[in-house]
């Protein structure tokens, strides 16, 4: 039997190389060109099985193939390269009907198995291509090179000919409303209205009303027909965030709405179609949610239709730079000075953790713009912002005190359902477990809010001489300088 012959196309004379070598390892023939024009003249004489082409080439952008070997063998399917990784180039691709899209530098053995996939995909029929992005549209909703950007750029560019309904988790200030409206802008719902709500900043009282809307003289206070965020992204998409701070009723009726796909208003009677793609995004761990009885599993399997996980930054700090150089660019943008970042200084950014993610970079980088004269910014100012408590406003403090904390106490309660077993324990877990946990939870909030006193009894629902009582009570200390 004959083995399937592999089409390759790039102007770098090294990536045919490794990519010849590399497919034919793995056992299939291959054909390698640096021109467009010559890729084109094999494909009309029917030659190859599969095509993997780059973009930028001396005589075409591959791109422009791609379309034009759908509509003249539909069956042949085209594995897209580009060393513009972002996540446009992913969209162009997958709307032009490219079968998979990686950026460079790619690693062989995701090629070779995209290359396997497409091998064995049955024949797609020709169709019209989706329309392209306008002009105004040509700019960049995320930023990144990073190999778990890239996955994400791919997800999205996947997504758009398509509803399905998508949950982004990640931490706050990763970018979710980003993904959410780059899942509506580069999607079949384009033309529509893009409506967010948050849910952690609505009463719980409030939240029917605003999800479904409330008929004149449906409440105290009611006094005309206001239309819900479902009724006002009719056509579009409706972005649900922190959607894991939704309390219990409200959750009943959205899986109501999800399961029949209307709703009717609060006071009325008559159903509404709900046309409406949901995306919603949470920073919160649902399925532990679900354990504690705070979230319905049957509403988290209609929303977590496809997942999608953000990254912290500390995660990709290979994108740090680009991003930092970016948000300078639109500081300028915005009229103030222009800065730019020497090498030590860009290395203090990648060391550090940023708890409050990409916002907190943003708002760094407009705080230098605007506050330091100097046009060069070195490592010895970074040094000086990050270690302000400023430099983490818009972070959750909680957050890196949740998993540790959590898993303290798991491993303190294993140990007293242990000792009990063993009848070396009486009762009283809650009372041990709170004064094991205690000193600990206090620590990690003080360290988190770097010392400030203020900010730790609000995060711990506690009144400020109460924390001060705590704190002389187990001798903790605290930063000097800070209430």
């Amino acid at each position: 039997m004959t083995p399937p012959t592999i089409l390759v196309a790039d102007d770098d004379r090294s990536i045919r190389t490794v990519l010849t070598q590399a497919l034919g390892r793995a056992g299939y023939q291959v054909r390698s060109t640096q021109a467009a024009a010559t890729l084109w003249r094999w494909v009309e004489e029917g030659e190859g099985d599969l095509v993997i082409t780059d973009v930028v080439m001396p005589d075409e952008n591959g791109l422009d193939l791609v379309p034009r070997i759908r509509r003249l063998r539909p069956d042949l399917r085209v594995i897209v390269m580009s060393a513009q990784s972002t996540l446009l180039m992913a969209v162009q691709a997958t709307r032009r009907g490219a079968f998979e899209y990686l950026p460079k530098p790619f690693d062989l053995k995701e090629l070779l198995a995209a290359v396997a996939r497409a091998l064995a995909a049955p024949p797609a029929p020709a169709e019209l291509t989706p329309p392209e992005p306008h002009a105004g549209e040509e700019r960049l909703p995320l930023i990144g090179r990073s190999p778990a950007m890239q996955e994400i750029y791919r997800t999205i560019a996947r997504l758009t000919t398509a509803d399905l309904t998508v949950m982004i988790n990640g931490e706050s200030g990763t970018g979710k409303e980003l993904v959410a409206r780059a899942l509506h802008d580069y999607g079949r719902r384009r033309g529509g209205p893009f409506v967010a709500i948050n849910m952690a900043a609505i009463p719980r009282e409030l939240i029917e009303s605003e999800l479904f809307g409330h008929e004149r003289g449906a409440f105290t206070g009611a006094t005309n027909r206001s239309p819900g965020r479902f009724e006002q992204a009719a056509g579009g998409t409706l972005f649900l965030d922190e959607i894991g701070d939704m309390p219990p009723e409200a959750q009943t009726r959205l899986l109501r709405v999800l399961q029949e796909g209307e709703f009717t208003s609060v006071g009325g009677r008559q159903a509404m179609r709900a046309n409406v793609r949901i995306i919603a995004a949470t920073h919160r761990d649902l399925r532990q949610a679900i354990r504690q009885g705070l979230f319905r599993e049957d509403l988290f399997y209609r929303l977590n239709v496809v997942p999608i996980r953000l990254p912290p930054l500390r995660e990709r700090a290979e994108d740090v730079a680009v991003l930092a150089r970016h948000f300078l660019d639109r500081a300028r943008a915005l009229g103030l000075p222009a800065k730019t970042l020497d090498g030590e200084a860009i290395a203090a950014l990648r060391a550090y953790r940023w708890p409050g993610n990409v916002r907190e970079l943003e708002n760094l980088m407009q705080r230098l713009a605007a506050l330091y004269p100097e046009e060069t910014i070195s490592r010895e100012v970074i040094e000086v912002e990050l270690a302000e408590p400023v430099a983490a406003a818009d972070a959750d403090p909680a957050a890196p005190a949740a998993e540790p904390l959590a898993r303290a106490v798991e491993q303190h309660v294993a140990h007293v359902l242990a000792a009990h077993r063993d009848g070396l324990a009486g009762g009283g877990i809650y009372d041990q477990v709170l004064a094991e946990v205690e000193r600990p939870l206090i620590q990690m909030i003080l360290s988190a809010t770097r010392g400030n006193q203020i900010k730790a009894a609000e995060l711990l629902g506690l009144n400020r001489n109460t924390l001060r009582k705590k704190i002389r009570d187990h001798a903790i200390q605290v930063l000097r300088g800070v209430s």
